[in-house]
C-alpha cells in the first residue's frame, strides 16, 4: 500500500499543533502498511513553512523514510490539467462561495492517483469532489 501525503499532514508536524499526536499515529499506521511518498509539489510547498529549509526537509525525509518523487511524468500533468479544467468550467458556471483552488492541489491529487494507492490529507472534501475515485485516508471523519 503506497500512501501519498498532502502538505497539510507534514506541515502539521513541523509546528506544535493539537493534531501532532494524531498525525504521528496515522503516519505510523500507513508506514506499517507500506511506503509513504510525496510529490515534488508537496516538497516545494513545505519549503514555505517558516521552520523548514531544504536541509531540514532532506534530513527529515531521509530519517522518516518518506520518499520524495521529484519528477512528475506526463500522465500526472495531463490528469491534473484535465481535472483543473473541469473545475474551472464548473466555477465559471456556478457562483461559488468556496475559496479558489490552485493548480498545486490538482497536481498533488493526480500524483496520488497515478503513483499511490491513497492520499493522506485533512482536506477530504477538496479531493473527493475532483478525484472521486481516489482513496482518501483517514477519510471524511476527520
Amino acid at each position: 500500500m503506497r500512501t501519498a501525503l498532502d502538505t497539510n499532514i507534514l506541515s502539521g508536524l513541523f509546528s506544535p499543533s493539537p493534531r501532532t499526536d494524531e498525525i504521528n499515529a496515522l503516519l505510523r499506521h500507513c508506514r506499517q502498511e507500506g511506503a509513504l511518498l510525496i510529490s515534488p509539489v508537496v516538497y516545494a510547498e513545505l519549503l514555505a513553512h517558516p521552520k523548514a529549509s531544504e536541509a531540514f526537509l532532506d534530513y527529515f525525509f531521509s530519517k522518516s523514510g518518506i520518499q520524495v518523487e521529484y519528477s512528475l511524468d506526463k500522465s500526472v500533468w495531463t490528469e491534473a490539467g484535465n481535472r483543473y479544467a473541469r473545475y474551472a468550467a464548473r466555477r465559471r458556471i456556478t457562483i461559488s462561495q468556496s475559496p479558489r483552488r490552485i493548480l498545486a492541489d490538482f497536481l498533488i491529487g493526480a500524483h496520488a492517483l497515478v503513483h499511490a494507492d491513497r492520499l493522506m490529507t485533512f482536506d477530504t472534501t477538496v479531493y473527493q469532489q475532483d478525484f472521486p475515485e481516489l482513496r482518501i485516508y483517514p477519510g471524511s471523519a476527520y
